[in-house]
């Protein structure tokens, strides 16, 4: 089968020993039934709790133990075009298969869980999560259809600060919120000058997310005294960049945001 950049993974028996270097993809693997197939995992794979504690850590998203992996002898390694770097790949698949997963929209996020059901033997796990997902999918684009357009600046890191633009899976579910991303001409990650933000396009809506940097309260009026007239609400990030299985706790998470703006 080809992965999502893709290459061809080709196994020729499901895979039993799995490593993880994607945080969401590891709680996917455990939601998809693959627990005790799970054999390395990185530092940030935080859900479900306590996996840290029963698994080998291999390292983190950009930084892994080669040596560590190569001891668990893994059957499969699955990695992010994102999250992991290209080097990362390029070594992991010296040591076994390596499927790389590409996500900029729901369609995407739904094909992965696919391609796992299929790669994984877990097809009717697999199935179960993405029906359960379009129908949230399906339920919320009711509930949005009838909310006002909301300009909007989502931040992802500071110093430098750091904004979510086009051609990234958090933008595209800003859209799916009627949420105007006013930096939606730039790409990717955009470095900006929040003094300066006022001059590109007044945002309504100011989105500081809990990942991947951790902005707390102490925050808000840091950016509020150079945005005085937006409004600054602290937002789960998991829910608005995970694209596993924590995509099914997003979407009733993005009605009480909007019940709260």
């Amino acid at each position: 089968m080809l992965d999502q950049i893709e290459r061809n993974i080709s196994t020729n028996k499901t895979p039993k020993r799995i490593i993880s270097l994607v945080p969401s993809q590891t709680e996917l693997l455990v939601d998809l039934g693959l627990m005790d197939s799970i054999v390395g995992i990185t530092k940030f794979c935080i859900h479900p709790i306590g996996l840290k504690k029963i698994k080998t850590v291999v390292g983190g998203t950009k930084n892994i133990n080669i040596e560590k992996i190569k001891a668990l002898k893994p059957d499969i390694i699955l990695c992010n075009k994102e999250e992991n770097t290209k080097e990362i790949v390029e070594v992991c698949e010296q040591i076994a298969p390596t499927h790389v997963s590409d996500i900029y929209n729901l369609d995407d996020a739904k094909e992965l869980i696919s391609q796992y059901g299929k790669m994984l033997s877990c097809k009717t796990s697999a199935l179960k999560i993405n029906n359960e997902l379009e129908f949230k999918i399906n339920d919320f684009k009711q509930f949005i259809k009838n909310q006002k357009t909301i300009r909007v600046t989502y931040f992802i890191w500071r110093n430098p600060w750091m904004v979510a633009a086009n051609n990234t899976f958090i933008n595209h579910l800003l859209q799916l919120n009627n949420f105007e991303n006013i930096y939606a001409n730039q790409e990717r990650y955009p470095e900006i000058d929040i003094k300066k933000m006022r001059q590109v396009n007044y945002p309504d809506l100011i989105l500081l997310s809990s990942e991947p940097y951790p902005f707390k309260e102490t925050h808000i009026q840091e950016i509020q005294e150079h945005n005085p007239n937006s409004k600054i609400l602290l937002v789960d990030g998991e829910l608005f960049s995970w694209y596993g299985s924590r995509l099914l706790k997003a979407f009733d998470y993005f009605k009480e945001l909007h019940n709260r703006i």
